[in-house]
């Protein structure tokens, strides 16, 4: 039975789900919250000590800026309300990408970051500003800076995901099939599950479904 240390999703869909049924994208990504704190009271019953959620990428960016507004504000809430719940559920927030948003914004992810930084049941990496693409390159000038060998292990060293093990799985739900450059480096051997379901109607039941399915892989990573 394969183990399951980390699980890393792309929560597609909000915005489908919202003009489908609210007639606005914003409610969508509203409901979206909802689904994220469903799906991790799932991940610790599991006792699955990595997630990863892809909740806004360098490509986002091109959105219309009233959506990107809400998107940031909806974030900023986000921690304002559920950090301490995070807290007290000993789960670790960490923060996947470049802090390029407004200072208070900024601020609140390190608080989040650094109240956090202790708790072992559950870490919760939320990729924002991300994309592998711009990791990659980022890891390759820390190396050309520190004058180190470029190998795997120091590129590793310097992704932002150091010391995070790879998926075992990827979740991407909205019936889209494509990774989005996400984890590019880290997904060389995850196990990819499409959902048809968009993001604020995938549920726990969905969620062990896939774990399960998972289990059933033979994993052979080159060999027979």
């Amino acid at each position: 039975m394969n183990p399951i240390k980390h699980v890393a999703i792309i929560m597609d869909g909000n915005g489908r789900w919202g003009l489908k049924n609210k007639k606005s994208r914003n409610l969508g990504h509203e409901a979206g919250l909802r689904t994220v704190e469903k799906i991790i009271a799932e991940t610790i019953k599991n006792k699955i000590k990595y997630l990863t959620l892809f909740a806004f990428s360098t490509e986002n960016w091109r959105r219309p800026k009233k959506e990107i507004n809400f998107l940031l504000s909806l974030l900023q809430k986000f921690l304002l309300s559920k950090i301490n719940e995070f807290d007290k559920n000993e789960i670790k927030l960490k923060i996947l990408g470049t802090k390029v948003f407004s200072n208070k914004l900024n601020s609140e992810l390190k608080k989040a970051e650094a109240k956090t930084s202790n708790n072992k049941k559950l870490q919760v990496n939320l990729a924002l500003n991300y994309g592998s693409k711009s990791e990659l390159i980022y890891s390759i000038k820390k190396l050309k800076k520190k004058r180190l060998k470029i190998s795997i292990k120091n590129l590793e060293d310097n992704l932002f995901t150091k010391n995070i093990p790879d998926p075992e799985i990827l979740i991407r739900t909205g019936d889209t099939k494509r990774l989005s450059n996400f984890l590019l480096w880290q997904m060389a051997y995850t196990e990819l599950f499409f959902e048809k379901k968009l993001w604020p109607d995938f549920n726990g039941k969905d969620y062990n479904r896939i774990l399960r399915e998972f289990k059933k892989i033979k994993r052979n990573f080159g060999k027979i």
